[in-house]
C-alpha cells in the first residue's frame, strides 16, 4: 500500500508538502517555512544530519506522511531525534489521522520506516502534545512518558474587554492600566505588528541585545539568538512568513524598539515563541506584560481563538489565562549503550541535569533558545 523512502534533501517548500501539511494534524513547527529554514540554516550548519522519512501511496504516488528527523552524535552516543534543534515546541508526524492509522496498520510500511531509522543507540522524541498523533505506535514504543512540564494556552474572547475581564485578575487589570499611563508619560509609545523587512530587522537586533543580557549563560544556558545560525533562522522565518505565518510585534518608544515578540499563526491560534524587552529601561513599566496584553488585543481583532504560550511552566502564563496541558516524550534504545545512557539519565538526578545541558533538553530556563522572556516579575504583578 505504501512506499517508504529516506529523502534527506526533501523539498519542504514543494506544492505536495504544502498540501499534505494543510490537511494534516501537524503543528506550526512542521509548517513549510519553519522546516525549510530549520534544515537550511540550523540542521545543515550544526552538528546534525537530516533524516527525512517520506511515505507515499504506492511507488511515486501521492504524499501520505513525512517524518522530519535528524541524526545527532553526543560523544559516543548516536541519537535519532525529531527536527527540533531546541527551537520547536511541538512535534508531530505530518499526516492526517486516517492516513496515519492506515500506515500504522501496514506492517510492511512500519518495518520499512524502522529500518530507515537505523543505526542508532537511542531514539528519543519529546515535546509531544497531549492530543498529538500516536507516533509511539509507529515506532513500537509501549507508552509515552511525562516530560514533567506543560504547555499553556489562553482562550481568547470575542472582544478584548471580555478577554481582559475573564482572563486577567481585576487588580492586575488596574495595575496594567496604571503602567500604560506611566509609559505614555515617558514619550511616544506605540505598539505595532511589523509589515516590512526594516521593522523586522530592527526588532530582531533589539531582541538580540535584550536577550543577550537576560540569558548570558551565568544562570543556565546562554541565549541561542546570539549564535549567527539561529539568529538568521528566526529572522528568515519572520521575514518569509510576514503577513501570514509569522507575526512580529514591536513596542516602540520614540521610534526605538523597547520590546518585541515573534509569533506563529496556525489554525486560529497564535504561538508566541520568542520575545524580550529593555529590562533596564522599562521594567518598572511592566513593558513585557503590556506587550502581551496588546498581542492578545491584536489576535482578537484578527479573529484568533487562542493565544498559545507553548511549553514551559513560567508563572506569567497563568497570569494571562494560560491553562496547562501535559507534554510527553518517548524513548527507544537501539543498543546496550543507548539503553545504559537512558537508564542512567532517568534514574540519577545529577545525570538528568547533565543530559539537559549536553543534549539541549527543554527545561524552564533551558528554553533560552526561544522562550519568551517572562514579561513581569513577581513584584510587578503584585504592584509597585
Amino acid at each position: 500500500m505504501f512506499e517508504v523512502t529516506a529523502e534527506d534533501s526533501f523539498d519542504f517548500r514543494s506544492k505536495e508538502y504544502a498540501e499534505l501539511f494543510a490537511s494534516s494534524a501537524a503543528t506550526a513547527f512542521q509548517h513549510p517555512i519553519w522546516l525549510s529554514q530549520l534544515y537550511e540554516r540550523v540542521v545543515r550548519q550544526g552538528a546534525a544530519t537530516p533524516l527525512v522519512i517520506v511515505v507515499r501511496n504506492g511507488a511515486g504516488g501521492k504524499l501520505a506522511m513525512v517524518l522530519p528527523l535528524v541524526r545527532r552524535r553526543y560523544t559516543l552516543l548516536k541519537v535519532v531525534e525529531f527536527a527540533d534543534m531546541r527551537v520547536s515546541d511541538y512535534v508531530s508526524p505530518v499526516a492526517d489521522e486516517e492516513t496515519f492509522s492506515r500506515i500504522v496498520a501496514d506492517s510492511r510500511a512500519v518495518a520499512a520506516i524502522r529500518r530507515h531509522l537505523k543505526p542508532y543507540d537511542l531514539l528519543r522524541i519529546g515535546k509531544l502534545a497531549d492530543r498529538s498523533l500516536a507516533i509511539e505506535r509507529l515506532l513500537g514504543i509501549d507508552k509515552r512518558e511525562s516530560m514533567g512540564m506543560s504547555a499553556y494556552s489562553s482562550k481568547l474572547e470575542p472582544t478584548f474587554a471580555a478577554w481582559r475581564e475573564h482572563q486577567l485578575d481585576q487588580s492586575y487589570r488596574k495595575e496594567l492600566d496604571k503602567k500604560s499611563r506611566q509609559l505614555g508619560r515617558i514619550g511616544e509609545a506605540r505598539f505595532a505588528c511589523a509589515d516590512n523587512v526594516a521593522a523586522i530587522r530592527t526588532t530582531f537586533d533589539a531582541l538580540k541585545v535584550y536577550r543577550g543580557k537576560r540569558f548570558d549563560g551565568s544562570n543556565g544556558p546562554a541565549d541561542l539568538l546570539q549564535l549567527p545560525s539561529y539568529f538568521d533562522f528566526y529572522l528568515a522565518v519572520a521575514t518569509e512568513g510576514c503577513g501570514g505565518f509569522a507575526r512580529i510585534y514591536t513596542f516602540w518608544m520614540n521610534d526605538r524598539a523597547i520590546a518585541g515578540a515573534l509569533g506563529l499563526e496556525h489554525r486560529g491560534s497564535l504561538l508566541v515563541i520568542l520575545g524580550g524587552f529593555d529590562e533596564a529601561g522599562y521594567r518598572k513599566q511592566s513593558i513585557g506584560s503590556l506587550m502581551f496584553e496588546q498581542i492578545a488585543r491584536d489576535c482578537i481583532e484578527r479573529g484568533d481563538h487562542s493565544l498559545d504560550f507553548t511549553i514551559g511552566d513560567e508563572p506569567y502564563k497563568r497570569i494571562f489565562g494560560g491553562r496547562p496541558s501535559p507534554m510527553w516524550q518517548i524513548f527507544r534504545a537501539g543498543s546496550p549503550l543507548g539503553l545504559a545512557a537512558h537508564l542512567t539519565v532517568e534514574k540519577l538526578p545529577a545525570a538528568k541535569a547533565l543530559a539537559r545541558r549536553v543534549l539541549g533538553s527543554h527545561g524552564k530556563k533551558a528554553a533560552a533558545g526561544h522562550v519568551v522572556t517572562s514579561p513581569a516579575s513577581t513584584d510587578e504583578v503584585a504592584g509597585p
